[in-house]
């Protein structure tokens, strides 16, 4: 079933990646109606949460980063509980979580050698995560064939650093990417 979020993704070409609490008024300025909060920890995600709802958009946690939880299903249980609307992470078993309670899921996987790329089919057979992130964004040969092998979309990220990188992820077949260089969140 496709999760409502993937119709605000699919017209937002670049997510803004916040890395820094600090920096997260700049991603609010920005057009984009979905921010993912790369940063945080126990004591303040909850208000990172309401300020990103407070600004319209959605908040998507990385679970993985938020200093303080533990890899385990009941951390998804928090942050839902704190308001997020969607979490990443690179394990399975979290985005299985998020997807019985309803959050938009994104498996991040690093590609970082053909081992990696060649066993992300078996990843997503545990739990279909409503996207993939590929990382580093700028593989597009990788995200070419990816987007016409899985049956998600895919959502680039990392070391992305210019309007180059971006035009080229998105005509590799990404749906948009996630970009934490705050020169390319107004593309």
């Amino acid at each position: 079933m496709r999760h409502p979020m993937m119709s605000v993704l699919e017209q937002n070409p670049v997510l803004p990646a916040v890395k820094d609490a600090g920096r997260l008024e700049a991603c609010l300025a920005q057009p984009a109606g979905v921010v993912f909060l790369l940063c945080g920890d126990i004591l303040n995600i909850d208000r990172l949460i309401d300020r990103v709802h407070q600004a319209g958009k959605y908040a998507v946690v990385h679970a993985d980063l938020v200093a303080g939880l533990a890899p385990r299903e009941i951390a998804v249980d928090f942050l839902h509980r704190c308001g997020a609307d969607g979490i990443i992470s690179t394990r399975p078993m979290l985005l299985r979580r998020g997807r019985e309670l309803g959050m938009l899921t994104v498996l991040r996987v690093f590609a970082i050698d053909s081992k990696a790329v060649s066993n992300l089919g078996r990843e997503t057979e545990g739990g279909m995560p409503d996207v993939i992130e590929i990382l580093p964004g700028t593989l597009c040969k990788v995200l070419h064939r990816l987007s016409r092998e899985l049956p998600v979309p895919l959502i680039a990220g990392g070391l992305l650093s210019d309007k180059a990188d971006v035009l080229a992820a998105l005509g590799a077949g990404a749906l948009c990417v996630s970009a934490s260089d705050e020169s390319l969140w107004a593309l």
